[in-house]
């Protein structure tokens, strides 16, 4: 989409500084433990977990954190629910919010709070979900002339759709059950996969002008800050070059 940017370029451009990767270790370590927990500590038989340490090694945690982290489960008594809130951002825009908690009035109240003070709406449980389908999401980067022969060859290997940011990246969209097989197809290419993971892609979008696509910004960024928050998604298109104003 030549001219707009998805949530997931601005949180990537956004996303490289100390504090942020301090911020993403702490939730794959919280991921990981949850899928343990939830299926067993054998990523042969347990694919959320095996899909959690791929995500974690794409994030640069090293082996050694990985290792901890599952084995930590099996020891703590720490009981993670995992709970979705939706609302909607200024201007009308869907958002989800994915959180693993211990403590479901706390965070129940911290995104309530915030939803409030950034000008969004809070709302209930099914009022927006239906406006996303939860997809594998593949990330590569490259040279624009690969990128393009990459999206041509992601479809013959499985691939449902693809966007391309126009920032040498491109996000790839599989059914769930393909995400593995296409990330490997992807792999034995040669292409550059950065990352994979579930997402919550929108079947529509809503555009949204400069003025009310920087409030939305703020209230996602808020959202995202939360200890409790593993994943924040929205279907609001943002112009161009939003995040450098």
């Amino acid at each position: 989409m030549s001219g707009h940017s998805h949530w997931s370029t601005i949180q990537r451009k956004k996303g490289a500084n100390d504090a942020k990767r301090a911020q993403l270790f702490t939730r794959l370590s919280k991921e990981l433990a949850v899928s343990a927990k939830e299926g067993g500590d054998s990523i042969e038989f347990n694919p959320r977990l095996r899909l959690a340490v791929q995500k974690a090694k794409d994030g640069g945690m090293p082996k050694d954190n990985i290792e901890r982290a599952i084995k930590k489960a099996s020891n703590d008594n720490t009981n993670f629910e995992e709970i979705w809130y939706e609302g909607y951002g200024p201007g009308g825009a869907a958002v989800l919010v994915h959180t693993l908690t211990d403590n479901k009035n706390r965070t129940s109240n911290d995104v309530r709070s915030t939803f409030s003070r950034q000008g969004g709406n809070i709302g209930e449980l099914g009022s927006v979900n239906w406006l996303f389908n939860r997809r594998g999401m593949i990330l590569v980067s490259g040279p624009l002339v690969d990128l393009e022969n990459i999206s041509l060859e992601s479809i013959d290997l499985g691939a449902l759709d693809f966007n391309d940011p126009s920032d040498g990246s491109l996000e790839i969209y599989t059914e769930l059950e393909t995400l593995e097989t296409v990330r490997e197809g992807l792999n034995s290419m040669g292409a550059n996969v950065v990352s994979s993971e579930i997402s919550m892609l929108p079947t529509t979008t809503v555009d949204l002008d400069k003025n009310v696509a920087s409030q939305n910004i703020l209230l996602l960024e808020k959202l995202d800050d939360l200890d409790d928050v593993q994943h924040v998604y929205t279907n609001g298109i943002f112009p161009e070059n939003l995040e450098t104003l």
